[in-house]
């Protein structure tokens, strides 16, 4: 199956703009007709999705492109493509690890602060 730009972008949630950026940088290379009009098939949904997901990690622009740069290369550029996922991964893990120690100290916090509040709750009935 084949699709316009505006097909294109309503099914993968993307603007139009943000797909002709994602051109312009060098992501995605749709084909063209005859007449010069892009046209998007079914791949591109797939690698759009593997690029928003990319996004979604915080890989920098710089990486998504130079990763999207070896994937038009071809088979040749697997190795380096999988060794940028396996950093990229690492850091995202790294990332986890802060996020779930910076949420444990908040859930810590907000005990200590509920135990407060209930001891002063209490010391306050127990004066009536």
């Amino acid at each position: 199956m084949s699709y316009s730009i505006g097909e294109f972008a309503k099914t993968t949630n993307l603007s139009i703009d943000t797909l002709r950026y994602y051109e312009k940088e060098g992501l995605i290379v749709p084909k063209r007709k005859e007449n010069g009009r892009r046209i998007y098939c079914e791949e591109d949904i797939t690698w759009i999705a593997f690029i928003k997901r990319l996004k979604e990690t915080k890989m920098p622009i710089k990486e998504i492109q130079k990763y999207a740069k070896l994937r038009s290369i071809g088979d040749s550029t697997m190795i380096e493509r999988m060794e940028m996922l396996v950093k990229h991964r690492t850091d995202l893990e790294k990332e986890i690890n802060k996020a779930n120690e910076n949420l444990q100290k908040l859930n810590d916090k907000i005990d200590f602060y509920k135990s407060e509040i209930d001891k002063k709750s209490e010391f306050k009935f127990a004066c009536i």
